[in-house]
């Protein structure tokens, strides 16, 4: 094999692709990877590393101010936006030189450039000094997403920002208005409005968190408007108006519009996929809405050319992302992977208070004619959670009633993030709710409410 021939080329390296490079090369397959900006991608270097890093420190200055309920004392309590920044930044520059040792411990040959396929064994890859030609027998694309930018309301960097703005922030905003309510939306306006910013979200659909459980995302907007956040649900920015300094948005809700003025716009409504400037359209790669189509193993209507990742659809999600990567190139290789089952990836949003999930929704599942049981156990009857002094949050299963499978779980609370993993292998393993009522959980940890809402939806809970 000729150095630029290879079986594998991968084009991006972002969780999915840079995973997926990993897997080939330990397989024993000749793997390059191209990634025309920064090695991690936009997860390590602008999404969700930084964030969560930025939300940590927001998560430290919340409890700071509530040292007095903890027997402390702290005075004088104040943050430096500038160092928050940086420590952020530095945690996703650490992390992407990691990426870069990865790749040199796996003998996986890095380009930095921009890709495009004259062909489906074709890569070119176009250099600050030249176009590099590659010859790959499979070619794997993970060239991830962007923000969406809807017309009126684009991004200047100034007043108007997207996450990367949001991320390296010239100011901290007195007065900010975020558009959109996802994952993204939610975590900066939950960053700002810690650190004091007057935050008011405004999300065109009836709730905000609409792929929430809506018990979950209303009990989440409770804490939000507790903490101070204006919410506008049903609620569109028809216009934004560009003052030196300010901008004036007309925000339509009940058929009324009104101009509220804010110094601050983040804009979070939404990802498009990088499909362009791929060469895609030479090889007939069907493409759906921003986003290319693949079947169940990301094999794209091109013999040979993959697509993984936030480019290939929802779930937008880092794990689903490297969990593909893996898929297809143990797929290359000759072995046979099960499918990644999008039903069964886990979502989380890092806002205070946490929220994850993982499976159907209440409503999902009585739309799929499911009978069903329901379970729920709050957190202020768990020991270690008033412990904490984290006492508001719930956690929520859903049950067949008739097989006892468990559809869907869903929390909101302290440290839910970490704790839904368990229910994730309870479904993988097939695990129902007799297993789950049989198995003994530790205490005193957060993890026994898990217990609890399964013990609930037999009405076998002890403690409410």
């Amino acid at each position: 094999m000729s150095s630029n021939s290879f079986d594998v080329v991968v084009v991006g390296a972002g969780p999915g692709g840079y995973v997926a490079a990993i897997r080939a090369a330990q397989l024993g397959l000749k793997t390059a990877i191209v990634e025309r900006e920064h090695m991690g991608g936009i997860c390590l270097n602008w999404g969700c590393i930084p964030t969560k890093a930025m939300l940590r420190s927001s998560e430290v200055f919340h409890l700071m101010h509530r040292a007095k309920e903890f027997g402390l004392g702290a005075e004088e309590i104040s943050f430096d936006l500038n160092a928050v920044v940086s420590r952020s930044r530095g945690v996703a520059k650490q992390l992407n030189q990691g990426v870069g040792y990865l790749m040199k411990k796996n003998n996986v040959q890095v380009l930095m450039g921009a890709a495009s396929l004259a062909d489906n064994k074709t890569v070119l890859v176009k250099t600050e000094k030249e176009t590099q030609k590659l010859t790959a027998k499979n070619v794997i694309l993970a060239t991830g997403a962007r923000a969406r930018e809807l017309p009126g309301l684009e991004a200047d960097g100034d007043l108007v920002w997207t996450y990367k703005h949001a991320l390296t922030p010239s100011r901290m905003p007195k007065k900010l208005l975020v558009i959109g309510s996802g994952a993204i939306g939610i975590e900066f306006a939950s960053f700002y409005n810690t650190l004091g910013a007057e935050t008011t979200v405004v999300e065109v659909l009836d709730r905000i968190l609409p792929v929430e459980d809506s018990e979950i995302a209303g009990f989440a907007k409770k804490q939000f408007v507790k903490q101070g956040m204006i919410i506008r649900e049903k609620a569109t920015v028809k216009k934004l108006e560009r003052k030196s300094g300010k901008v004036i948005a007309h925000i339509e809700q009940d058929k009324k519009v009104e101009k509220h003025e804010f110094d601050t716009v983040i804009s979070a409504v939404g990802i498009v996929g990088n499909v362009e400037n791929l060469g895609l359209e030479n090889l007939g790669v069907k493409i759906d809405r921003t986003h290319v189509v693949t079947d169940e193993f990301c094999r794209t209507s091109a013999k040979g050319v993959f697509a993984i990742g936030d480019l290939a659809g929802a779930p937008w999600l880092a794990h689903k992302a490297s969990h593909e990567g893996t898929m297809v190139a143990e797929l290359i290789a000759g072995q046979k992977p099960h499918a990644v089952d999008p039903n069964s990836i886990a979502g989380c949003t890092y806002c205070h208070p946490q929220i994850a999930s993982v499976g159907m929704t209440e409503a999902q599942a009585k739309d799929a004619g499911h009978d069903i049981k329901v379970g729920r156990f709050p957190f202020i009857g768990n020991g270690k959670a008033i412990a904490l002094g984290e006492p508001e949050g719930m956690v929520k299963t859903i049950f067949d009633a008739k097989s006892g499978e468990l559809l869907g779980a869903h929390m909101v609370g302290a440290e839910v993030t970490e704790l839904i993993q368990g229910y994730i292998v309870g479904r993988k393993l097939e695990t129902t709710e007799q297993d789950l009522m049989e198995t003994v959980f530790p205490h005193p940890t957060l993890s026994e409410m898990m217990h609890e809402s399964v013990l609930d939806a037999f009405n076998r809970a002890v403690h409410i």
